[in-house]
Formats: structure tokens, sequence, C-alpha cells
């Protein structure tokens, strides 16, 4: 049965910083390319962050660049999302995706709401 995960989400201060995890199974996880998405009240789902299937190519949105850190670890079979000087207009619900892109196969989680307020 596959799983994928999420947590780590809650309500911070503009200025503050948040990790997210995501616990992943049921699939051969190093074979996936790791991906966060996000997506606010009103707007479309975006990707934040992506990490190839061996940590070593890494993209990120321009609105994230240099605040959030995207990282992976094949032998837990998780991904984390580590957010740094996080504004308001991060607040979304935050999904981990896998996709394989040989397969196409890709699996989401249900999220986990970030809030960034004063």
């Amino acid at each position: 049965q596959v799983r994928v995960v999420e947590s780590g989400g809650g309500l911070v201060q503009p200025g503050g910083s948040l990790r997210l995890s995501c616990a992943a199974s049921g699939f051969t996880f190093s074979n996936y390319v790791m991906k966060w998405y996000r997506q606010a009240p009103g707007k479309e789902r975006a990707l934040v962050a992506a990490v190839g299937s061996l940590g070593i190519s890494i993209t990120y949105a321009d609105s994230v660049k240099g605040r959030f850190t995207i990282s992976r670890d094949n032998s837990k079979s998780a991904v984390y999302l580590q957010m740094n000087r996080l504004k308001p207009d991060d607040t979304a619900v935050y999904f981990c995706n896998a996709y394989d892109t040989r397969s196409r196969v890709e699996y989401w989680g249900q999220g986990t709401q970030v809030t960034v307020s004063s």
C-alpha cells in the first residue's frame, strides 16, 4: 500500500522557520523524483522545490530561492523542506509528490497547512 504523509506544518510568525517532512512507503522511493508543491487559497497548486532520485539535481521556484532547502534521505524514504525567513505569502497547504520519470506514475500526500502570520 502506497503512503505519502506530510508533517511539520503549523503557524509561524513572519521571519520564522519550519521544517516539513514527508514519509513515503509502498514504492521504491529511490527511483522517484520528490517534489514539494503548495496551494494557497484561491490559487492553483504550484511547484516549490524538487530533488532528483540521487539528491543531486535540485530546483526551486524563484519565490523561495535562498530561503527554502529541499533534501532527501533515501535510507529513510523521506524528503524534507527546510523553510526559513517565512513570509505571509508562503501561507498555503504544502503537498509532497513522488514522480517516476520512466513510468510517469506519481503519488500525492494529503498536505500539511503552513500559516505565516503575526
